[in-house]
């Protein structure tokens, strides 16, 4: 099975169509691979002309599945699904065209559309993690945001949830780990604030690609700032115990009403101690995804 995967760049978006290759590389019977095309190389007027000639130069093989994250990507997903025919359309996201014109589109809960024979719901964005079993107990992992069109950054609110977590787990290993997002003056207080030796801090500018991942792997509980949903999901894909860190909201939306729902159904939790989080879920919606896409090939 050949995938081709349409980008936009974006690094949320690509992590989405990487865990849906991943989870259909693992249950596949039959070699699987992965070609990333930008929509820069996928000019609208040659895609056009390829429908005639029912292929373009771009592609040395011919897809089987064609997948695309990103408002950008659509109308070429639709039109390499009309030059390649037989190959199935994924759309990961909710689509601004018709649900018929493509296979499938795999769409978050919180987008609030019905599962039909066009549409697969899941919980929360794909990624591609799979738990690895080597949670380390008593080991807590903080992740912090910033700001966000939805959320406002209030310094004061979010250290004070920070030291509480630091000051009521001593015997814990904890790893703090910041975002892009994070303001550079809550950086430089956890820069200079005298952490005990139990807790270590990572700045985003200090991590390789890939070490959230690998701390998730880790980590038996993770706190994670509100704002950041994405990682939200994350870790309860990997298998964490997860705590969400509250931030003063200045709008209500399908984003929030998501993390509500989290904590409605009590998967995750508000509680600043671990002991009062809840245990972790089996998160997989991937490799659900890719049962499904694989089932209907």
């Amino acid at each position: 099975m050949h995938i081709v995967y349409v980008s936009d760049g974006k690094a949320g978006h690509r992590s989405q169509a990487l865990g849906l290759f991943k989870a259909i590389q693992r249950q596949s019977s039959e070699t699987v691979s992965f070609e990333e095309i930008s929509i820069d190389g996928l000019a609208i007027f040659p895609l056009l002309a390829g429908l005639f000639r029912r292929s373009i130069s771009q592609f040395k093989t011919p897809p089987d599945l064609i997948i695309g994250v990103g408002s950008h990507t659509q109308l070429r997903v639709l039109l390499l699904g009309k030059i390649y025919a037989q190959a199935k359309t994924v759309i990961l996201m909710k689509p601004n065209y018709p649900f018929a014109w493509f296979n499938y589109s795999v769409i978050p809960a919180h987008d609030d559309v019905q599962a039909s024979d066009h549409v697969i719901v899941t919980q929360g964005a794909l990624n591609p993690i799979v738990n690895e079993q080597r949670h380390q107990s008593g080991r807590i992992l903080i992740a912090l945001g910033g700001s966000s069109k939805r959320h406002q950054w209030h310094e004061d609110k979010v250290f004070a949830s920070l030291e509480h977590i630091v000051k009521q787990h001593p015997n814990n290993e904890i790893i703090i780990t910041t975002s892009r997002r994070t303001p550079e003056q809550f950086v430089e207080r956890l820069n200079t604030y005298p952490f005990s030796s139990h807790v270590r801090f990572f700045p985003v500018e200090q991590t390789p690609q890939g070490w959230i991942f690998e701390e998730m792997q880790k980590a038996e509980a993770v706190w994670v700032t509100e704002d950041s949903v994405s990682m939200i999901y994350e870790a309860l894909t990997a298998g964490c115990r997860v705590g969400v860190i509250a931030m003063d909201r200045m709008k209500q939306d399908r984003i929030t009403t998501s993390v509500d729902g989290l904590l409605a159904k009590g998967i995750v939790s508000k509680s600043l101690l671990l002991a009062q989080l809840p245990e972790p879920n089996a998160f997989k919606e991937a490799e659900r995804v890719a049962t499904y896409l694989l089932a209907k090939n």
